[in-house]
């Protein structure tokens, strides 16, 4: 085929999926509105306006409804099997302490109105406990407006399955003259009645309302996080190759993942900087880091007046080479433990002053070179500077750092949130009040701010991360998962897959980063790699992952009207156009973003085709 000079162009229309947040949930099973709270920065109305009451109604009039599997014949007689959602969903969560309770979600699921006999149920408690009929292999999502009748205190919520296991579903922290939403759950591995009751560690009583209990199948449940990978972390896309102004037919095109798109990253360690297969197996794959402790205080001044920043300067100047983004990590660490004796030693005059020198060194030093700044790490479980320097001293620390470096998203750092319901002191309600408080400081208001969570897990309760993400996400601010990481057992290659997959796959996330830094005597709790950088089956599994979430078609060629659609995930990518007319192929790097819903991008440059000699 001979074809006259002219202009080839390669037209990229990028459709997002019309996917969206509803309160009321639409037959796709999406059924939860992302607005802003008030912990959300500059402003907030209520997170979600009878979030669970309108959804609730329209769920599903069979709430206790499990994933129903429809099967097709296909031409060989096979039969592939469609996942149908019966009951989709919700994501919704109310963050404020209302004077009411909203409705029930899922309109109670197997805790119906009709099964207590139509009268309102007393909150069930140790003693005189909710009777439950439980499936096999099923997620439980678990639901209910609590309030105490004095006092504040902690509300925990048992369920007992059949097997006899004692399972916490979800804590919150309760008070008398309002009521709050807990959202958490629990999975199922016999059949059979169980048991749900809350406790307290007050001396007061619990009274409960619109307590839902939704069981999903585990097909169904993966069925949700598709749903939302398909309207999240998707765009279908639209290549059209035309050469003076008429479609290319049977152009042979390459899509490449080179960059951005949903963050995906890990910890890495100073060993990095003397081991070139390190840096090679950790570029190849990654393009978010951290550093393990090379930025933390006890690094840079381990003595009083001595600073030492070679080893991060050289971390971040190998992550800039291959286009890495660093979060940092981190400015302080409220834990006593992890102070340096002459900082331990100092009273509060001296401490606030060197607090200030190290939070102006640091942060000036690295001032528009990483993306994030873990500004008071585990403040929650930890209170060394608040004890030292008072109630706002986060507060303080937060606004001092967004005036020398305004660009980063400032995150609270915890452990055990979404990990841990048995552990009281960061719960997800006592995450949302403390970062309140933050954003109330004087001068805060604006700041943009981050909830990171560690994410340390050891046997993870699915449905519990779940329904704290739906609570937590409801603050309006960004949650990345930023020290994921796995005990090491027979299950840790399922555990970490099931973790990866449910943050990859909620609508709130918006970034994981691993804690599997390499060290050559042993990694902090979960290696990927052997010392050879081998991968182990945990890095297995992470390399399945990223080639699943960046994947890309096969061979994709126009068709006769020039045309190649497809669905892509989120990120920049290297198109390259081949075709039997051209001298060379045509090379473009596009980014397809998320933030726009539709797009035309044209190559930077266009090649110039000399027609082919007869």
């Amino acid at each position: 085929m001979k074809i006259s000079t002219g202009k080839l162009i390669l037209i990229l229309l990028i459709v997002l999926f019309e996917g969206f947040f509803v309160t009321s949930v639409k037959a796709g099973g999406y059924s939860s509105e992302k607005k802003p709270g008030k912990a959300g920065g500059e402003s907030s109305e209520k997170t979600s306006e009878k979030a669970a009451g309108d959804a609730s109604e329209q769920t599903s009039e069979k709430a206790a409804g499990d994933a129903s599997e429809q099967t097709s014949e296909k031409a060989d007689g096979s039969s592939s099997k469609k996942s149908s959602v019966k009951v989709p969903y919700d994501y919704s969560a109310n963050i404020e302490c209302v004077k009411e309770p909203e409705k029930p979600l899922y309109g109670g699921g197997i805790i119906s109105a009709a099964s207590a006999g139509g009268k309102k149920l007393a909150a069930p408690i140790k003693g005189s406990v909710l009777k439950v009929d439980l499936k096999k292999d099923h997620h439980y999502a678990l639901s209910a407006w609590l309030k105490l009748s004095k006092g504040t205190g902690d509300i925990t919520a048992i369920i007992v399955p059949p097997d006899g296991k004692f399972i916490t579903a979800g804590a919150i922290v309760a008070q008398s003259d309002c009521w709050t939403l807990l959202k958490g759950g629990a999975t199922t591995s016999s059949e059979g009645k169980g048991d749900l009751f809350f406790e307290t560690n007050s001396t007061a009583e619990i009274m409960a309302e619109s307590i839902a209990l939704q069981g999903f199948s585990f097909e169904e449940w993966n069925a949700h996080r598709e749903e939302v990978v398909a309207k999240e972390r998707k765009k279908k896309v639209k290549i059209t190759v035309e050469s003076g102004g008429k479609p290319l037919a049977d152009a042979e095109l390459s899509v490449e993942w080179v960059a951005k798109g949903f963050p995906l990253g890990n910890a890495m360690t100073q060993e990095i900087l003397d081991m070139p297969e390190y840096e090679e197996w950790f570029a190849k794959r990654f393009k978010w880091a951290t550093m393990e402790n090379a930025m933390k205080w006890y690094s840079t001044e381990f003595e009083e007046g001595h600073e030492a920043y070679e080893v991060a300067d050289k971390m971040l100047a190998l992550a800039e080479k291959h286009n890495i983004s660093v979060r940092g990590h981190n400015v302080f660490w409220d834990d006593e433990s992890h102070q340096m004796d002459w900082v331990s030693k100092l009273g509060p005059d001296k401490l606030k002053e060197a607090v200030a020198r190290r939070l102006k060194s640091v942060v000036t030093h690295y001032a528009g070179k990483v993306i994030h700044w873990d500004v008071v790490n585990e403040n929650l479980h930890f209170k060394f500077f608040e004890e030292k320097l008072g109630k706002d001293a986060s507060g303080e620390i937060f606004k001092e750092v967004a005036k020398l470096d305004p660009k980063p998203i400032l995150f609270m750092n915890e452990f055990n949130t979404i990990e841990q319901p048995c552990d009281l002191a960061p719960l997800p309600t006592k995450y949302i009040a403390k970062l309140k408080q933050i954003q109330a400081y004087p001068g805060n208001k604006g700041l943009k701010y981050g909830i990171g969570l560690e994410s340390h897990f050891e046997t993870p309760n699915i449905p519990y991360m779940r329904g704290s993400l739906d609570t937590l996400a409801a603050a309006g601010v960004p949650v990345w998962l930023t020290e994921v990481d796995v005990t090491k057992g027979p299950k840790q290659v399922e555990f970490l897959e099931e973790v990866m997959r449910e943050g990859f796959g909620h609508p709130g996330v918006k970034g994981i980063v691993m804690w599997a830094a390499w060290h050559a005597k042993g990694c902090y709790v979960m290696c990927l790699t052997d010392n050879k950088f081998k991968n182990l089956p945990v890095g297995d599994v992470v390399d399945k992952l990223l080639d699943e979430w960046r994947k890309v078609p096969e061979k994709p060629m126009t068709d006769a009207k020039g045309v190649f659609e497809a669905e892509l995930f989120h990120g920049e990518y290297k198109v390259t156009v081949k075709h039997k007319s051209l001298k060379e192929p045509i090379v473009q790097t596009v980014d397809l973003d998320s933030t726009k819903s539709e797009a035309t991008i044209k190559l930077k440059s266009t090649l110039i085709i000399t027609p082919e000699s007869s």
